[in-house]
């Protein structure tokens, strides 16, 4: 498929608000990518195609867990906001057969984070909260942050979902917590 062709069955699946998230989602990838060294293309593509199952229902996702076998813990069933990234990377790699791991990975860790992310899982995490459509309160702290380095802006947007998350009395997946810890420990830009 083209680029193109991945736009079209973008706008088939996503409504308007979402289609234009994904388009910006991916121009901010790109850059990223070319500021920090990752495939621009591969970035590209994973930028746009990271919320591509978004819009499905919940009962339309859990089929697809069913379908490819995933069983969800506990907080996964709990955690609904986040099962777009991993139906979105199954779409990805079986109904439009991308094989690229870098690219399959940085979507399905897109909304959760995990601990000791490669650099491209880093460029869409970020790349989605730093995208020109995002408005939400500091959204310019963390883009002034993205410039220096992408650990310092992936760590204060952790912060502010940890809090977020438990001020609203929600669980908070283990892969989030372990991004918080690996980065507050192991990582020499934040240190």
């Amino acid at each position: 498929m083209t680029i193109e062709d991945h736009k079209a069955l973008l706008q088939s699946k996503l409504d308007e608000k979402r289609y234009c998230h994904s388009l910006a989602v991916a121009d901010e990838a790109k850059r990223l990518a070319e500021k920090y060294g990752a495939d621009a293309d591969k970035m590209y593509l994973a930028g746009l195609l990271h919320d591509i199952t978004k819009n499905e229902t919940f009962e339309e996702q859990l089929q697809m867990f069913s379908e490819y076998g995933i069983i969800l813990t506990d907080i996964e069933k709990r955690s609904t906001a986040i099962w777009h990234a991993y139906t979105g990377a199954l779409f990805v790699e079986n109904k439009l057969g991308v094989t690229d791991e870098c690219i399959v990975s940085a979507i399905k860790y897109h909304s959760t984070g995990k601990a000791d992310m490669t650099l491209e899982q880093k460029i869409i995490y970020i790349a989605d909260l730093t995208s020109k459509d995002r408005t939400y309160p500091d959204v310019e702290v963390t883009r002034q942050l993205v410039e220096e380095s992408l650990d310092k802006a992936i760590l204060y947007v952790l912060k502010f979902t940890l809090k977020n998350l438990s001020h609203k009395n929600l669980v908070i997946h283990p892969d989030t917590l372990e991004a918080y810890n690996y980065l507050i420990t192991d990582s020499k830009e934040v240190n």
